[in-house]
């Protein structure tokens, strides 16, 4: 299948396909006499397992180690199960940084008249 199709089938922009090829994540696709890149369907699930590890998070090298696990049939689940658990560490230290702006933020707005006056908490503390 052509580049789109890859692409569209593995729920990435074409862009981002041609970029992950130019920076070896992914093997470099074959290309037909025209020299169009040319996808087959192992191509697309590895497209497919790089987008869906992005979407948790997971920086291009962190794909690229879990990627080379899931090609690897003498892996250990305990190699997979240690970079998801440093990921869902990082994930939760995000989460409590959030909250604690969350709530900073919330008491600075209800802090806040919201009137004509000048004087605001908001702006006291961002000064």
């Amino acid at each position: 299948m052509n580049i789109s199709a890859a692409a569209k089938a593995a729920g990435l922009p074409v862009k981002t396909v041609r970029y992950y090829a130019d920076i070896d994540l992914v093997d470099a696709p074959a290309r037909s006499e025209a020299g169009y890149r040319t996808y087959d369907e192992a191509s697309v699930r590895k497209l497919s397992f790089i987008r869906r590890s992005r979407e948790f998070g997971f920086s291009i090298e962190e794909c690229r180690e879990l990627l080379g696990l899931y090609q690897d049939r003498d892996r250990t689940s305990a190699e997979v199960k240690r970079i998801a658990s440093k990921k869902l560490q990082e994930i939760e230290e995000k989460q409590r940084e959030l909250q604690s702006l969350h709530d900073e933020l919330a008491h600075l707005v209800h802090s806040c008249r919201g009137d004509q006056r000048p004087d605001c908490p908001i702006m006291d503390y961002l000064g």
